[in-house]
């Protein structure tokens, strides 16, 4: 079974959509993670009420420290918008997803940020099932 790890500073909104998406769209078929460097006291509810409007419930989840063993366990490593706060595992596949970060933003400009977080979920899906997420990127 793979395994994704999203990784965003606070995981309050980005990382925790991601794992939304990515539960949903395969389903037992891949082990989803999702940890903050700094984590929140809470997912942003406003996070929470975009991706509701797609049928997908993040209430369960909950902010959590990123750990060696997280990223070690892990096939794919995704960081999101953290720059030099997340650190680069070696030996994983890496990429950092650019995205505007939610905290702070209304419902419209979180339903974009959703939008594009399950395109590129989308794109990663169809990428586990063709086996090519064991092998990092080369730079």
């Amino acid at each position: 079974m793979r395994s994704v790890l999203f990784v965003c500073v606070h995981n309050a909104g980005r990382s925790q959509m991601a794992a939304g998406f990515l539960r949903e769209l395969a389903g037992d078929a891949v082990e989803v993670r999702s940890a903050g460097s700094v984590p929140a006291d809470q997912i942003n509810p406003v996070a929470v009420q975009a991706m509701a409007e797609v049928g997908v419930d993040i209430t369960d989840q909950r902010p959590k420290i990123l750990t060696m063993e997280d990223a070690e366990a892990s096939d794919v490593v995704i960081t999101m918008g953290c720059g030099d706060v997340c650190p680069a595992f070696p030996g994983r596949r890496h990429e950092d997803w650019e995205l505007a970060d939610p905290a702070g933003q209304g419902l419209d400009a979180v339903r974009a940020i959703r939008d594009e977080i399950r395109v590129r979920v989308e794109r990663l899906v169809s990428e586990l099932a063709g086996g090519r997420a064991s092998t990092p990127p080369s730079r």
